[in-house]
């Protein structure tokens, strides 16, 4: 029996390969007339960060601020990644229903996409991928690394070519 794939969560990072791999996410939610429910993760503040902050303001001034900036980055994110799908869209008709949902999310990436692919119901994950060393990947790890030895959903990992731009984005 063929697998059904109604859901698919698409990872988005936002950066120069978005594009790209959004195609591949709109190809096969046309294929098997799925729905795609694009995902973004921003990581939080590290602690770090947050105490070097809190040398010079309040811990309250400095979530006052902080929820500011998160509000306007979200907001920023959202019109971005409906940009890039209005683009990608406009030549297939039924486009528009592809995708449903768009979900702009703090926290670490790789558990943030395991809990919304749980969360939707998602069949399959696509995911972009850049050329990493080993040496980078066995010290840091990669969200995509994390995401795939992780779930139990079939994961598409697009390779997002060297030096690949898309101009307007």
């Amino acid at each position: 029996m063929l697998p059904k794939v109604k859901t698919i969560l698409y990872a988005t990072g936002i950066g120069a390969g978005a594009p790209y791999v959004f195609r591949y996410a709109l190809s096969l939610a046309h294929q098997y007339k799925a729905r795609i429910v694009a995902v973004h993760a921003m990581e939080p503040m590290s602690n770090f960060a947050q105490s070097l902050v809190e040398l010079h303001i309040s811990h309250e001034r400095s979530e006052e601020i902080h929820a500011g900036a998160r509000e306007h980055a979200k907001a920023r994110l959202n019109d971005r990644i409906n940009r890039l799908i209005a683009k990608e869209i406009e030549s297939i008709p039924e486009g528009r229903d592809l995708v449903s949902e768009i979900r702009i999310l703090e926290g670490q990436p790789a558990v943030v996409l395991l809990e919304q692919a749980k969360a939707v119901g998602a069949d399959l994950i696509v995911m972009g991928s850049h050329r990493h060393t080993v040496l980078g990947d066995a010290m840091l790890g990669t969200t995509t690394h994390k995401v795939l030895h992780s779930t139990p959903l079939p994961v598409v990992v697009v390779r997002i070519p060297e030096g690949y731009h898309e101009e307007g984005f």
